[in-house]
């Protein structure tokens, strides 16, 4: 199987995949509606300036995008059960290849995520000019980079079991240390948010709304988070791949 064939192999299943969608890209829109509907008419959620429906579709857009990129791990954790790997590893594809195809997976996964909930936001009357929706969704496509290491490496560390409840409640904490259900301006959480990629990937959505992007420190911090969870990654790799 060549790299070409894979990837093509990868989006169509993943395409196909009618529940796996329905939870990955539906809740985070489901989410949306039941908190920012009842809250339309605030224009000042929690002193930040900014409109309910406008403040949790940004923050939901991060935590959509960082849910499906994660779903990664989940799949390839599956495939290591079933013995999916062992039987790619006698083929040409290249380890390079396979990640690419997951990596290529979770990003389609998250655009469509990221455009479902700027569909619901357009529907509960967020306005936003051209330039802000672009630079908001590039800037969280590049949050997204250490969340696609860590995929990988819980794919790898994790059997189909036990990488469910573990990804659940690691997105819970990484969405609160995030600042995506209520802004973090102060105190403890916001001191140890600033040091985690999840709390830049909420600011990367805030570009959107007037925030002033990531500066040295984020970029510095993702940069960090992408190279250590990357390098993680590739050794959970090559140690799983060492016992079969």
């Amino acid at each position: 199987m060549n790299h070409a064939a894979y990837i093509r192999f990868e989006l169509l299943r993943t395409v196909r995949n009618r529940r796996f969608f329905i939870l990955a890209l539906g809740f985070p829109v489901a989410l949306y509606f039941l908190i920012a509907a009842p809250n339309r008419g605030e224009d000042n959620f929690g002193g930040s300036g900014l409109s309910a429906p406008l403040y949790y579709m940004v923050g939901l857009a991060a935590f959509g995008a960082m849910n499906a990129m994660l779903s990664v791990g989940s799949r390839i954790a599956t495939e290591r059960t079933a013995g999916w790997n062992r039987q790619l590893r006698l083929t040409p594809l290249s380890s390079r290849d396979y990640f690419r195809a997951k990596i290529l997976t979770g990003y389609m996964t998250a655009l469509t995520a990221l455009i479902l909930l700027y569909i619901a936001g357009t529907a509960l009357g967020v306005r936003l000019d051209a330039h802000d929706w672009l630079a908001m969704t590039g800037l969280i496509l590049v949050g997204l980079i250490p969340f696609g290491a860590l995929a990988i490496l819980f794919g790898h560390l994790l059997t189909s079991d036990a990488i469910g409840p573990a990804m659940g409640g690691l997105v819970a904490v990484l969405a609160v240390l995030g600042g995506v259900w209520f802004p973090l301006t102060s105190g403890v959480l916001y001191y140890i948010g600033q040091a985690l990629p999840s709390y830049w990937l909420v600011q990367a959505s805030h570009v959107a709304v007037g925030g002033g992007g990531w500066g040295m420190k984020g970029w510095l911090i993702v940069a960090g988070w992408s190279v250590l969870l990357g390098v993680l990654a590739v050794r959970a790799y090559r140690r799983d791949t060492a016992r079969v």
